[in-house]
């Protein structure tokens, strides 16, 4: 298992509850054992909950497994089915798992400068909450889940917040531009400013950050800045083994790869989707802890088995007290209506369609109702 976060850990559960009684290896990159990674841009960077409150482990579980933290996969010999550690070790297999994740996208030419951010992993979040914890000025560079999140937090934390954005419509990616206009909104309504439509060009400072240059000559001050403009698959350790790659690792609609007995799952793999026909990496904390599942049966049978419909991707987020959350994909969608409440409001239900078929929902504040849906949406899709 080369990943030690929530998709590792959901593998090495289910490696476990189907039966595999033998030896398993986790490599984790980080010293920490599995962690919740939601709540760092919310509770956790809030002070709200402490890092014991992050666990993913409870504390009766037993999965026999050799952990080894703080090792750096740097290689796979597909001949030997072996990973390679970057302190020299080999470890061979019978079997692997890919669950390397991704990384935060960071600005060039910052390395070095203090006060800026990106927020990926609890070392991340810790030197944020501290430096959040100065008050001050904060700008957000990034208007998607994560960089909405801490702009939400920080609002809550006193600071004054800025949040810039280079698309003309926050989150029109995931939510397409009339949703993604009505959730980005919530900026706004409490009183967070939100630049769209403009790039950053630089961070000004010596040692410490104090502004953010925009490519329209605008200087915004900044006492600490958070970078949040996506994320890559960490693959680069896989160049030259045979596995695959493309926007992470291609896998089929089971998370084989192009491997004999190498499996994918979480933000690195790109799984087949048969219900559109491309492939689709699933960056949500849902696809990781479900689809480890269907890809340790397809190892555990040599892949002798036939690849099942992964379930449509679900995602939620917690912005200014609101609950954000939505299920399938709005790519491609033709029509979306709010079916129930009001945008304005800020509580409403709205259907995403396809030549009249239903390919997604958005709930603001709408929980109950939403979750009837997502549960159509499960029963369609098996």
């Amino acid at each position: 298992m080369v990943g030690a976060s929530l998709a590792g850990l959901s593998a090495a559960r289910s490696l476990r509850k189907r039966g595999y009684d033998g030896r398993l290896v986790v490599v984790g990159g980080e010293l920490h054992r599995p962690y919740d990674r939601p709540p760092l841009s919310k509770e956790f960077l809030a002070g709200a909950i402490g890092e014991a409150d992050l666990a993913l482990e409870t504390d009766d579980e037993e999965l026999d497994a050799e952990w080894l933290l703080g090792a750096r996969a740097t290689g796979l010999d597909r001949a030997e089915r072996a990973v390679r550690l970057a302190d020299g070790r080999e470890i061979r297999a019978d079997g692997v798992v890919i669950a390397t994740g991704a990384a935060a996208r960071t600005l060039p030419g910052t390395e070095g400068l203090a006060g800026v951010h990106v927020l990926r992993t609890l070392d991340d979040a810790r030197a944020l909450r501290d430096d959040l914890a100065r008050g001050g000025r904060l700008v957000v560079i990034g208007g998607g889940f994560v960089g909405a999140e801490v702009a939400s937090t920080a609002y809550t934390l006193g600071l004054d917040v800025t949040v810039v954005e280079a698309a003309p419509t926050p989150l029109a990616a995931p939510l397409g531009e009339a949703m993604g206009a009505v959730v980005s909104a919530l900026h706004a309504d409490h009183g967070v400013r939100l630049l769209c439509g403009v790039g950053v060009k630089g961070l000004s400072g010596e040692r410490r950050v104090d502004a953010v240059l925009l490519e329209d000559g605008r200087s915004i001050p900044a006492d600490t800045v958070v970078v949040g403009v996506g994320a890559r698959p960490c693959v680069e350790w896989l160049e030259g083994s045979g596995v695959a790659l493309d926007n992470g690792v291609k896998c089929g609609a089971d998370g084989r790869t192009s491997v004999a007995q190498v499996v994918a799952v979480g933000d690195c793999a790109n799984w087949y989707d048969p219900r559109t026909g491309v492939h689709r990496r699933v960056e949500h904390w849902t696809g990781a802890l479900e689809r480890p599942d269907a890809a340790v049966a397809a190892l555990l049978a040599h892949g002798a088995t036939e690849p099942g419909v992964p379930r449509p991707p679900y995602f939620w987020s917690d912005q200014y007290g609101v609950k954000i959350q939505f299920v399938g994909q709005a790519a491609g969608a033709d029509s979306v209506t709010v079916e129930e409440g009001s945008a304005d409001d800020r509580s409403f239900l709205a259907v995403y369609r396809r030549a009249g078929r239903p390919v997604a929902v958005l709930g603001m504040n709408q929980p109950r109702l939403f979750t009837r849906w997502r549960k159509q949406f499960a029963s369609a899709a098996s």
